[in-house]
């Protein structure tokens, strides 16, 4: 059974794949082409600029105000909207502003990009259960559609599920928006404390609260994948219990 299940749960991030196929395929050549000169010229000029140290950077992001968390609050969302990898950022928040202000900025930022993408995904009127000649995606539509809230926040604390590709299916789901957002804050929250705490001790802030955390995101990764998997193996039991006989009628009464 734990083979089956552990099945279920690669088929559940092929599905995810899939979803984000079809969603891309909806987006031009031109812009795809830009996004790839942007981030070439962005890896050549970070490779001719000197870079600083860890501790540098924290300094020169204390000493330019307010603004800066706002900016880069913002740019985080932004990015992320687009399958970005969120970790980058989810690091250098924990660099820049420490443990407490980086994961409340990791977090928040998380969470709109996620809503935001959602409701793109929906306004520009991508449905799953629309696609019907791509079975995968039906899967997708069906799992999301029974278990709702539940299946996010399992599959948030479940750091192999994509970001970008969960935000895309559970947008082109019909997953109610506030269960959707509120599943999204508590299940990226362990994963995004634990990178945050990581990139505080790039900054030279190394203490027993990162292994702490470390250890308490392990364990709830494990707890999702645990109730995906104890999911999927009671759905394989039901799709597979036989039916029941019919009842044999009774015998005519012998007058």
């Amino acid at each position: 059974m734990t083979g089956s299940a552990t099945s279920k749960i690669t088929e559940t991030l092929r599905d995810l794949g899939c979803a984000v196929g079809v969603t891309a395929r909806s987006v031009s050549r031109s812009r795809i082409a830009w996004t790839v000169v942007g981030i070439t010229a962005l890896v050549v000029l970070a490779s001719w600029l000197p870079l600083p140290s860890p501790v540098q950077m924290r300094d020169w992001a204390q000493a330019s105000g307010p603004w800066f968390p706002l900016a880069f609050l913002v740019a985080h969302i932004v990015a992320t909207v687009v399958p970005v990898p969120r970790t980058a950022f989810t690091l250098a928040a924990g660099l820049l502003f420490g443990p407490l202000l980086g994961v409340a900025i990791a977090v928040v930022a998380s969470t709109a990009s996620a809503m935001i993408a959602l409701l793109l995904v929906r306004a520009a009127g991508w449905r799953l259960n629309r696609l019907a000649r791509y079975r995968s995606i039906e899967t997708v539509e069906e799992r999301l559609r029974q278990r709702g809230w539940l299946a996010i926040l399992s599959l948030r604390l479940i750091p192999a599920v994509p970001f970008s590709a969960l935000n895309y299916a559970a947008g082109a789901s019909s997953v109610r928006v506030l269960p959707y957002a509120v599943a999204t804050l508590a299940g990226l929250l362990p994963g995004t404390t634990a990178v945050v705490v990581l990139g505080d001790a790039l900054a030279g802030h190394i203490s027993a609260l990162l292994y702490l955390v470390s250890a308490i995101t392990s364990a709830l990764g494990l707890a999702g994948l645990i109730v995906e998997i104890r999911h999927f193996r009671r759905h394989h039991r039901r799709a597979h219990r036989p039916l029941d006989d019919e009842a044999s009628p009774e015998p005519a009464a012998i007058s």
